[in-house]
């Protein structure tokens, strides 16, 4: 299994979404700061992966009441260049400098198991299913990093209600695209793909679980998960299943990836605990990206700050057990 850890983006080469996208004002900002030697090929480095990658389009939204609050949302730049997803590489920055080449139309998500009816969605239709909110939630990985992100979606629920589950399905499966052509990454992890992911049905059916399609008021970039991917705030993100193609309703709890990998260091609920270390590194505290150096370090909050919203679904259950 390849686990690489990757050093911090400097904060002096991060800036707002807005001055991202006019590299002239970005340049100008990098001078004022006593920055300008990072215009060079440092800077190059950073700003040409997410020119390969084409712009997000606007999303009509609302705003969420379940949003988090207080929070400083983590600039653009970095949650676009600082990514977690194999199928483009094991580096954070080779989902952005690999993923433009992805197809996200037509696309479709199929669903099967134990439901009423089988049934394919295209993702224009699950686009238009229920108004899109704007949710901002906390990211926890489990290499001990943390985001705040403003994701756009709906929450999972209204879609498993349209998908008809029968009754004795238990758990939620989520499986994502595998395709060798578009995603180079595939060769260089000896993860079974496609990536599995999954859920109890109580959690998929938690108000806080989200079916998303964008970020910062815009359809998601390809190396974010697009086109569609869920996003489960109070679990580590490597839960949160990218570019999804299939959902899958089960009895029995279904094999992931990570935990089929190596189960003494991913449990399958994988629940935010900083009471819990993993094998190799404390989850006790995170680094927050984007923050400046002397302000990243903060403690870890059980269920990732969420427990008010979701403790209840682990009642009697020993979650130093089932991690």
């Amino acid at each position: 299994m390849l686990i690489r850890k990757s050093s911090d983006i400097p904060s002096s080469e991060i800036t707002s979404k807005s001055a991202y996208m006019d590299r002239r004002k970005f340049m100008a900002a990098a001078g004022a700061a006593g920055v300008a030697a990072l215009a060079g090929e440092r800077m190059a480095r950073i700003l040409e992966p997410s020119r390969r990658v084409h712009a997000g389009t606007k999303l009509d939204t609302v705003k969420s009441p379940l949003s988090t609050t207080g929070e400083d949302l983590t600039p653009y730049q970095y949650i676009t260049n600082y990514n977690n997803f194999y199928e483009f590489g094991v580096e954070k920055g080779d989902p952005a400098k690999n993923a433009g080449r992805m197809q996200t139309r037509p696309w479709t998500v199929t669903v099967e198991g134990l439901v009423k009816k089988p049934k394919t969605f295209d993702i224009d239709t699950l686009l238009k299913l229920r108004p899109q909110e704007e949710r901002v939630y906390r990211l926890r990985c489990v290499e001990a990093w943390s985001m705040v992100i403003p994701w756009v979606g709906y929450s999972l629920s209204e879609f498993i209600k349209e998908c008809e589950p029968l009754g004795n399905a238990k758990f939620v499966q989520f499986l994502t695209l595998a395709d060798r052509k578009q995603m180079p990454g595939l060769s260089q992890s000896s993860i079974n793909w496609p990536y599995s992911e999954g859920l109890r049905m109580d959690e998929a059916m938690n108000p806080l679980t989200l079916l998303c399609f964008g970020l910062y008021g815009e359809t998601l970039p390809n190396q974010d998960g697009a086109p569609v991917r869920i996003v489960v705030p109070w679990k580590y993100g490597f839960k949160s299943a990218k570019s999804i193609v299939k959902v899958r309703f089960v009895e029995k709890q279904p094999h992931t990836a990570w935990n089929d990998q190596a189960s003494n260091e991913y449990g399958f609920y994988s629940n935010v605990n900083p009471n819990v270390d993993h094998p190799r590194w404390s989850q006790k505290y995170e680094r927050r990206i984007g923050e400046p150096v002397f302000k990243q370090r903060r403690a870890t909050l059980m269920f990732n700050g969420y427990g008010d919203q979701v403790a209840s679904l682990y009642n009697g259950m020993d979650l130093r057990k089932y991690y």
